[in-house]
């Protein structure tokens, strides 16, 4: 299935006002997934890991390439470019193959950080290209999400000098799973492409459900500044297999590719390629993670705890409570939740996880917060 036909699916999800239009999970032509014994097990809803993946035929897939796990991967890239150039809609020189899209954000940025560049970015965001970046000597600007905890671009674009190399947008964010509404996302990227690279961390769009929320990829197509990542390690369930890519400028993805970058393996190529073509786990990815943040928004609500309506696989709450102590006591409970984001220490991030781990967490807050 086309990009574009997926979002028209998801829109109709979206729009329906509920998933009950599937007639269930069985609509998806996937087995009910098995009952999990949670005793004394640690649920682990801490990474934003879509733990129902890879899909099965992905496995198979994994399983009938192992003897090619001898050769290189290299040669074998070329196939998978192709279906993402195709998924994107661009030429296969647009497209850089990455060791998840973590890869593709430490070499942006190396690349963009070096020789005392500035960065630009929100915060609480995410951190790894920054990191990066401040090892190789750039200078970040941090600037504080807005009171509906989403980017603040007014306050971003006034930090742009001269000397800013990058300006860093993860849409969705995370860990606060806001989205830009969309036409001030496409006019600050665009204006803001002429002064300085665009990094858009998509590493969340799939799970995005408004209608027709743009891909920044629409102004790499046109040549812009801009540089997209996207990834396989959350829709798709494979976040162990380290794969992920850039979309972007040929130019630009020639620079990258210059860079530190061994890219991927064997088997996670002929993993891709097939999750790409199961739709059928894609749905029910998306529909499982609405099925989750479902239950996490009635426990919050039923606990009166303050939370932002995500737009990814996770919901950030705020229960009023230091993490850190929060974190040790549902550890306590065998729930695992996500690490503290500065400067917010009484938020919390959830993943949605599987059903049963979900409602697992929901019982054990329920008891940590009486």
């Amino acid at each position: 299935m086309k990009t574009i036909d997926r979002r028209k699916w998801l829109r109709t999800v979206g729009l329906s006002g509920g998933f009950a239009m599937l007639g269930g999970l069985e609509a998806l032509a996937l087995e009910t997934p098995s009952t999990l014994d949670l005793k004394n097990k640690l649920v682990r809803l801490s990474s934003n890991e879509n733990p129902y993946g890879p899909s099965k035929r992905v496995r198979e897939v994994i399983r009938n390439s192992f003897d090619d796990a001898c050769r290189y991967p290299f040669g074998m890239l070329g196939e998978l470019v192709q279906m993402l150039a195709e998924k994107e809609g661009v030429s296969k020189d647009h497209i850089v193959v990455t060791g998840g899209s973590g890869e593709g954000l430490c070499a942006a940025g190396l690349v963009y950080g070096m020789e005392g560049g500035e960065i630009i970015a929100a915060d609480p965001t995410f951190q790894q290209i920054l990191r990066y970046g401040e090892n190789q000597g750039a200078y970040v600007h941090r600037v504080p999400v807005d009171g509906n905890m989403n980017h603040d671009l007014d306050a971003m674009e006034k930090r742009i000098t001269t000397k800013t190399s990058l300006v860093y947008i993860c849409n969705p964010n995370n860990p606060t799973g806001t989205i830009i509404e969309k036409n001030k996302l496409k006019d600050f990227c665009n204006s803001v492409s002429e002064k300085a690279v665009v990094f858009s961390d998509e590493a969340y769009y799939d799970f995005i459900l408004e209608p027709d929320y743009p891909s920044m990829v629409e102004l790499v197509k046109k040549g812009s500044n801009v540089i997209v990542s996207k990834t396989f390690s959350k829709v798709y369930g494979m976040a162990g297999l380290r794969i992920g890519y850039l979309v972007t400028r040929p130019d630009i993805a020639t620079r990258l590719k210059s860079s530190v970058m061994a890219r991927t393996n064997v088997l996670a190529i002929a993993a891709a390629k097939e999750a790409l073509r199961d739709d059928e786990f894609y749905k029910f990815s998306i529909v499982q993670a609405a099925e989750g943040k479902k239950i996490i928004y009635k426990t919050l609500d039923d606990l009166g705890l303050e939370y932002i309506k995500s737009h990814t696989n996770f919901v950030f709450f705020k229960s009023g409570r230091h993490i850190d102590g929060l974190i040790e006591d549902m550890k306590k409970e065998n729930v695992q939740i996500g690490r503290p984001f500065p400067p917010f220490y009484e938020w919390a991030r959830i993943s949605t996880g599987k059903i049963e781990e979900v409602e697992q967490f929901a019982k054990s807050l329920r008891k940590v917060m009486s």
